[in-house]
């Protein structure tokens, strides 16, 4: 008996052993100065009474002793539990981990093979299988990618080409940022999307200007060499307007703007690696944006109002009078803007002269919103058939369903974005009963049902009865 009781309690111990081991595992050393977890600030160095200390604060200490002219090295001699501690030993060890290494200079000049970028026509013909309408749009935006990387082959050495940024302007809905994610996608090439509504002066509450090249090195998984030579679309452009009749600082406007300038022109800019805040203890990677293109879009409302008014400057009075409701009813009257009209609206011209190519998408027609829901690679009509055919169910929508849904679109004036909200409220009741019953074998959308007139049709091994009574 009293053999097996030696064995209980010898593994009685060891289970012990084996909690104390796994308890400490779980927890994490703490910088005692700035509180961050091991995992977080890396490798922390250990003091005397368990202390810990991350490798950027005791830097940080160890310049503020530097710099008050204590010889800390004969202090710390005098210190019990020191001992023969080098501190200079540690002081290089961590000044080495926090520098980056700077790449060697190529000395030989590596071109990029044009021939693996596609050339302009066949980036709209790609384009095309995804975006419906806006030729012109899609036109300028092969041509100006094209040049831009015929640009980053071409030795600057014999001619120097400068970058030909973009500014998209078109209403809410009209497809500016599923351009540039197409556009991207097709290229293979790193793509970062940044909204401008919250960047701020540096200094104060909010995304400092470099976070947009944060952004796109993070994309490019932290390579500065990718990044190079990505693209970055800041979407909302128009937020950062001068702020007309302010009193106070314009830290989100026309400060903005200004802060930008180098970027869109091509400098090195000092970027935070995994972080968008250059105050976050982390690496710091220098990024040159000349071979960045910068693709900014924006809705820009009540620009209209001020193309009107440029439009309707001639005579009020006599023959050759303007009517002030002339253009009113013009669907596209964003193609006739120009740089003044963009000055006018907010835009410094510092900005405005970095961005040379200023084009516009057309407003959506019903014609265009039909052909969204059924034409593109991935369209909405398509997405709806390929989730009932994982219950081997038939979807169809008749030519009068879908001009009924293009026109309730037209209605909410939130362009393409209303498409799928309002399919979603249509085919929530036939997704929820067609589970219901494996008899079903296809379902038809009718334009009676859209407008709350009838029912969908629903076909059953040879017969066609409604499915579901949508009528008030």
């Amino acid at each position: 008996m009293n053999d097996f009781r030696e064995i209980d309690d010898s593994s009685k111990e060891k289970d012990n052993m084996d909690k104390k081991s796994n308890n400490t595992d779980e927890y994490e050393k703490v910088c005692y100065i700035c509180r961050r977890t091991e995992s977080r600030a890396g490798k922390m160095i250990s003091m005397p009474n368990n202390i810990y200390i991350c490798s950027d604060c005791m830097q940080k200490t160890m310049d503020s002793i530097n710099n008050s002219g204590i010889n800390y090295d004969d202090m710390m001699k005098n210190l019990s539990g020191f001992g023969t501690f080098n501190f200079q030993d540690i002081s290089d060890s961590i000044t080495n981990k926090q520098k980056l290494k700077k790449k060697k200079k190529e000395t030989n000049y590596e071109p990029i093979d044009l021939k693996k970028i596609p050339a302009p026509h066949q980036i709209k013909e790609m384009l095309d299988q995804y975006v419906v309408g806006q030729e012109k749009a899609k036109k300028i935006m092969a041509v100006g990618v094209y040049n831009h990387y015929k640009r980053i082959a071409t030795n600057p050495k014999d001619i120097e080409i400068e970058k030909s940024n973009m500014l998209m302007i078109g209403p809410t809905g009209s497809g500016k940022t599923y351009l540039v994610k197409t556009l991207a996608k097709l290229l293979s090439v790193p793509l970062a999307i940044a909204d401008a509504t919250s960047l701020t002066e540096a200094g104060y509450i909010g995304d400092d200007i470099e976070s947009v090249v944060s952004k796109l090195l993070a994309a490019a998984d932290n390579d500065v060499e990718k990044a190079q030579h990505g693209i970055i679309f800041i979407d909302e452009i128009d937020k950062i307007a001068k702020k007309k009749e302010t009193r106070s600082r314009d830290v989100s406007g026309e400060s903005v703007q200004q802060g930008m300038l180098k970027l869109l022109e091509g400098s090195d800019i000092e970027v935070p690696v995994g972080a968008t805040s250059k105050n976050a203890m982390v690496p710091l990677a220098t990024v040159n944006t000349s071979n960045i293109l910068f693709i900014c879009g924006g809705a820009f409302p009540d620009l209209e109002d001020i193309i009107k008014e440029r439009l309707n400057k001639q005579s009020s009075i006599g023959f050759n009078a303007d009517l002030k409701d002339k253009y009113d009813k013009e669907t596209n009257l964003l193609e006739q803007v120009t740089v003044d009209d963009l000055r006018k609206y907010g835009m410094i011209p510092e900005f405005l002269g970095r961005l040379p190519i200023v084009y516009s998408l057309e407003s959506l027609t019903k014609e265009m919103l039909v052909d969204i829901i059924r034409k593109p690679k991935n369209a909405i009509l398509k997405q709806y058939k390929k989730l009932l055919e994982i219950d081997e169910v038939e979807l169809e929508f008749d030519n009068s369903a879908l001009e009924a849904i293009a026109q309730k679109a037209l209605e909410k004036k939130t362009g393409a974005r209303a498409l799928r909200s309002i399919i979603e409220e249509y085919m929530l009741d036939i997704m929820y009963e067609i589970p219901k019953d494996d008899n079903i074998g296809k379902v038809t959308i009718t334009g009676d049902y859209i407008n709350k007139k009838g029912a969908p049709l629903i076909q059953m091994r040879g017969y066609v009865v409604p499915l579901i009574s949508n009528k008030n």
